[in-house]
This record gives structure tokens, sequence and C-alpha cells, in this order.
């Protein structure tokens, strides 16, 4: 009966659809000095504390800004963008998710999606290290936790992005410490929260490299599950040119591509690294670094690519790749398209 009455509440409010870069909808309330509900229970140093060292500056991530990853991109859009952008669309069976969980080999642009996720629907953008968590704030962890999602409240539409999410909500033990359980048991409680208050406008994504390792309990919360894969040949075709662009060179276009070819398996952690290598070429040919013009140096050439190649390697093993697939075929919630290039 309740859900019936929701829904029909939600057609029959007038919604006025946000648009990209919108502030959030709170913000009329940002110079208040009344405490808000949500915060009366949270100790103001931790408040403070969230807002000088998690909340993010706004950066606006367009999606162009980021090279490849179209399936997730329009994964994610279809997802989560739509609907906060769209809520009197999105209810019911179409609601959005709460919990969403980037995996994949690292360096392929799990945060990157994050933020972006945050700046295309001008939602706060909470970050957050799981491992900072665990070991910044020993034996305050519990308290920190909730009051993250407290200031989330007030500040959404919101988007918390816990990076390596594993090492805080790894599979549960016998051996786990009490200070553990009792943060793993916080944080799930606090999602589940954001589940069950249909109001809330807050978005937890969790990040990781090592899938395999996350709780259960924790697999059932974050509901969509996207592998974020080595970048295609193209996706680093567009990130070396990126990269580059930046610095005079004379490659050409067989060039690059012939770069690009000898780069298969790396991460976009990787081609960055590449790409840094072989700019440093021009630099070593200089005599007296000190007195240099800039305009003297030489344009960075495929030479200096070829010597960065013979140094810089991929980071992600085969093995690596083939758990990412097989976690994914039997855990994820798209099979995401297989590039071999």
């Amino acid at each position: 009966q309740n859900n019936n009455n929701n829904n029909n509440n939600n057609k029959n409010k007038t919604f006025t659809p946000r648009h990209i870069g919108d502030p959030p909808e709170n913000d009329q309330n940002a110079n208040s000095d009344e405490i808000h509900p949500a915060l009366k229970n949270v100790d103001p140093q931790m408040v403070e504390m969230i807002e000088n060292e998690i909340v993010q500056a706004s950066d606006t991530v367009k999606w162009d800004d980021i090279a490849g990853l179209e399936f997730a991109k329009n994964v994610v859009k279809e997802t989560v963008i739509n609907p906060m952008l769209r809520p009197d669309l999105f209810f019911g069976l179409r609601a959005p998710p709460k919990g969403i969980l980037l995996f994949g080999p690292p360096g392929t642009g799990k945060t990157l999606v994050g933020k972006a996720i945050s700046s295309q629907c001008g939602a706060t953008f909470f970050s957050i290290s799981a491992s900072s968590l665990t070991s910044k704030w020993t034996g305050d962890a519990e308290k920190m936790v909730r009051a993250l999602f407290a200031v989330a409240r007030v500040k959404q539409p919101s988007v918390i992005f816990v990076d390596e999410i594993d090492s805080m909500l790894c599979q549960r033990s016998e051996n786990d410490a009490e200070v553990s359980r009792r943060l793993k048991t916080e944080f799930l409680i606090q999602i589940d929260g954001c589940g069950t208050c249909a109001e809330d406008k807050i978005l937890v994504i969790g990040a990781t490299n090592r899938p395999q390792e996350l709780d259960e309990a924790v697999r059932r919360r974050l509901v969509k599950r996207l592998y974020i894969p080595l970048p295609s040949f193209s996706a680093r075709e567009t990130l070396v040119r990126t990269l580059i662009k930046k610095h005079q060179n004379d490659l050409t276009s067989e060039e690059i591509a012939d770069v690009v070819r000898n780069t298969k398996g790396y991460s976009g952690s990787d081609i960055h690294a590449l790409c840094s290598e072989a700019a440093h070429g021009p630099l070593r040919d200089v005599t007296d670094i000190a007195s240099v013009r800039i305009d003297e140096l030489r344009p960075i050439n495929f030479g200096d690519f070829e010597k960065a190649l013979e140094g810089v390697k991929s980071s992600v093993s085969p093995s690596d790749l083939h758990q990412y697939a097989s976690w994914s075929k039997q855990y994820g919630s798209y099979q995401v398209p297989d590039h071999t290039d």
C-alpha cells in the first residue's frame, strides 16, 4: 500500500528536470546558521574534517575527458545519471541503484568515472580511500563513516566514492579485529539507510582492483557491478594523442599507430607513464639544462617512444586479466565487450 502511495505521489508531483552542472539542490540552505537535523548527533569536528579533507572540489569532468570506456559510459548514463536528472520518470522498478561497484585493473579510469558521474549530476563528490579511513582515523573510523553519510545527506545529491573498498569491506573472518568488524557493520548499515529512504539522493560507488576479496554482503548492496577494462586500441590512440599534443612533437599518424600497437595490455596509467618517459627524451639531449630555452628543445619523435617502450611495460599480468574476466562473468551486472586489440 505504501509503495502505491509513493508511486501516486511521484505521478502527481511537478518535477523540474535537473540540468547537467546544476548545483546540489540544498545549496540555498548552505549559509543557514541552523544545525541540519541529520547533523545533530554528529561530532562537529568530524563534520569539519569531512568538509576539509573528503569533499572534493567540483571539477567539471565530462565524458569526453575519458578516453574509451564507451560501454561503461552508456551503462552509467542509463542507470545513474538519467534517474538523477529525471527522478519523476525513475521510480518503483525503474528506481536507480544506491550502490555501484567499479572493478578492474589499476589505472583504467575508475576514479575518473566516479568524478564524471558526480559532475554530470551536479552532485557533491565525497572521495575517500578505505585504507586511509582505517589507518588515519583508527578508533574513530566507525564514527567517521556515520558522519560521512550524515554530511552526504545534508549536501545531497551526493556521490560517495570509496577507493580500495576491498581493504575495508573484505570477507569477514574470525580473525577480524573488533574495530574492523564494527566498521564493516556500520558501513553496511549506512548503505542500507540510503536504500530504504526514497528521498535520499546518495549514490555509493566502490572501486577495487581486487573484487574477489569483497564480502558477500557488500556485493549484494552494490547491486550494479561494472567491469572497467583495459583501454582498446582506439582509446589508447586517443590517450596518446591527447597527452603528446601538449608538447611539441613530429610524430606522424602512422608512427602514433605503431606506438599504440606496441601498447596492447597497457592500462591508462601505463600509457601516461610511457608518454612521460618519451617526453623526457629531448631533455636528455640538452648539455646545459640550466640555460637552455624551451624553444631550443627538439620535438618529441618516434625514436623517443621506441626507447620508452624498452623501459615502460604493462603493469597488468595476463593472469590478473583472466581473474577479472572470470569474476565479471560470475558476478558482473553486464558482459563488457571484449577488446582484443
